[in-house]
């Protein structure tokens, strides 16, 4: 149901953009966003946004990533910039109907 695409290996200090995609089966999407799990860590908000566009963000990274999504395209985009080696995680992407759909997860590295 949903397409995560964009993590990698990268740089402290560089940037990443991940992508995230819901199948057109999905309809009346309301909140998408972005989770992320560093390993043997809980599951983390990082960023919602609504479908009006309104956003949160952790605190850990504000100012650093932005999310923004296409109501159209049903895609959500996180653009991350200035990445710390504390970022790293397997990031998942979020869409919530009357239910939530969760992606499989993209794996993000900052190496320092």
């Amino acid at each position: 149901q949903l397409e995560e695409s964009g993590g990698g290996l990268v740089q402290a200090g560089g940037s990443l953009r991940l992508s995230c995609a819901a199948s057109g089966r999905l309809f009346s999407i309301n909140g998408m966003g972005w989770y992320r799990q560093a390993p043997g860590k809980q599951r983390d908000l990082v960023a919602t946004i609504t479908r009006s566009g309104s956003t949160n963000y952790a605190d850990s990274v504000k100012g650093r990533f932005t999310i923004s999504r296409d109501n159209a395209e049903n895609t959500v985009l996180l653009q991350m910039n200035s990445l710390k080696p504390e970022d790293t995680a397997v990031y998942y992407c979020y869409a919530r109907t009357s239910i939530i759909y969760w992606g499989q997860g993209t794996r993000v590295t900052v190496s320092s």
